[in-house]
């Protein structure tokens, strides 16, 4: 009787031994390859980089885009004329202080464009120098951004 039962738990034990390969889940083995959220390329002869995003990681950060437009700017109650504006929450700088935005020359597709800020006025940027009015910009996660271009907190 006692064979029979060290018999009976070797069996389970080896069965369940070859069972727990089987455990084993790689979400790339169940669609057959893992799909990155993002993708950088370095723009050819620049040292750019454009970033660009699945839509669900579009979605994941919450990004939001808006534009450069044009508005007439005053400051001390003179106005100094139309300029180029955008939303506060556009700019990110750099660790040398340079003021940086995220061009949006298509659809979940960013690349990173200097500016040169004049005034900040609440939540808007008043831009010395900057992309025409119109372009679209980051908004919203542009920090997120910044970290996927230079894989930081990554």
């Amino acid at each position: 009787m006692m064979r029979r039962d060290s018999l009976l738990m070797v069996g389970i034990l080896v069965f369940a031994g070859l069972q727990l390969p089987a455990c084993k889940h790689s979400p790339a083995s169940a669609k057959g390859h893992a799909e990155s959220p993002a993708q950088v390329k370095r723009v050819e002869g620049t040292e750019f980089s454009t970033v660009t995003l699945t839509e669900k990681a579009v979605q994941r950060l919450g990004l939001k885009t808006d534009q450069v437009r044009e508005e007439k700017v005053t400051r001390q109650n003179q106005t100094l004329g139309t300029r180029k504006v955008v939303p506060y929450s556009s700019l990110i700088y750099d660790s040398q202080g340079q003021t940086w935005i995220y061009t949006s020359p298509s659809d979940r597709t960013f690349v990173r464009k200097k500016v040169e800020v004049d005034q900040i006025q609440g939540d808007v940027a008043v831009l010395k120098d900057g992309p025409p009015s119109g372009t679209v910009v980051a908004s919203v996660g542009v920090a997120e951004l910044y970290g996927t271009e230079f894989k930081v907190g990554h």
